[in-house]
């Protein structure tokens, strides 16, 4: 009886999803898909941008020079911890973060644990411990040009940075720490996805077997 309730209980577990890749990989728009695919009310998202680490001590001028690509500038127990009271059925409180400022906001998120919890982010596959609790480990694997210009496109847009200060990090932290750090953590992946949100042979190879696992009621 024991082993059965122990299995009912696996069954009934969220499915754990891992989505990495460089900066502008693509992500989001795998991301998306999969949430399209299980319907958004069955998919709860855990953005490792979220977690970075906060410097209420520094100025902001002393913020900006902080390796924010380095895997020390993440998090990564609390994402941990999270990630697990989730799989258990609890719910938590992600923060969130302030990129024009380089600190966290004060205020969290309530995220409720669903069938299926999706996290996105470029170091997550870095931490054994993290990616150990990952059911499906998923590489996005994009060229460089492609993902510096989105890279671009976004913290101008979206993040309050000026095209200077966009192409300072790109070559100081965020292309060498790539190489160090993402780049490598791909040999962790179950699958590789080249080319991002246009592989559609690719995308739609993951989400069948995604919705073949995730848990039903």
């Amino acid at each position: 009886m024991e082993r059965e309730a122990a299995i009912q209980a696996s069954e009934r577990r969220p499915l754990i999803i891992g989505i990495c890749g460089g900066t502008g990989s693509g992500k989001t728009t795998i991301t998306r898909r999969i949430i399209d695919a299980l319907a958004a009310e069955s998919v709860t998202i855990l953005q490792q941008d979220n977690y970075y680490k906060d410097y209420p001590q520094l100025s902001y001028e002393e913020r900006v020079r902080v390796n924010f690509d380095h895997p020390d500038s993440m998090d990564t127990p609390l994402l941990i911890e999270h990630v697990r009271r989730l799989r258990e059925g609890e719910a938590i409180e992600s923060p969130t973060y302030d990129f024009a400022n380089f600190q966290r906001h004060t205020q969290t998120v309530r995220i409720d644990p669903r069938a299926a919890i999706i996290i996105e982010g470029i170091l997550i596959f870095e931490n054994r411990a993290l990616r150990n609790l990952m059911d499906i480990k998923i590489f996005v694997d994009t060229d460089a040009d492609l993902r510096f210009i989105r890279r671009l496109l976004r913290d101008i847009g979206e993040r309050g940075r000026t095209m200077e200060m966009v192409v300072d990090q790109y070559l100081t932290t965020v292309r060498p720490m790539h190489r160090d750090f993402v780049e490598p953590s791909k040999r962790f992946a179950d699958v590789i996805i080249p080319e991002g949100g246009h592989n559609e042979v690719g995308i739609d190879l993951v989400i069948q077997k995604i919705k073949s696992l995730v848990p039903r009621g």
